[in-house]
């Protein structure tokens, strides 16, 4: 957990580089621009998610993902 606190903005851009793999494979269209923008709507529908809450000590980072059960907390 401690390098998905350090690195979880990575995930974005891989999402796309890899849905671009899997779309490649599946479709077959010259239209990049298309490919692209599907493939950046998907990875931001699926990376984590950055807030900051307000608590008693004071405001603290929170990263939501949709495959983690419990939020990761970044002080």
């Amino acid at each position: 957990m401690k390098l998905f606190k350090k690195v979880y903005w990575l995930i974005y851009p891989i999402l796309i580089v890899v849905f671009m793999l899997i779309f490649d494979q599946l479709f077959k269209t010259d239209n990049f621009i298309m490919k692209a923008g599907i493939c950046a709507v998907l990875a931001f529908i699926l990376s984590p998610r950055k807030k900051i809450i307000q608590t008693e000590k004071g405001k603290i980072k929170q990263i939501n993902w949709l495959f983690l059960k419990q939020p990761i907390l970044i002080d």
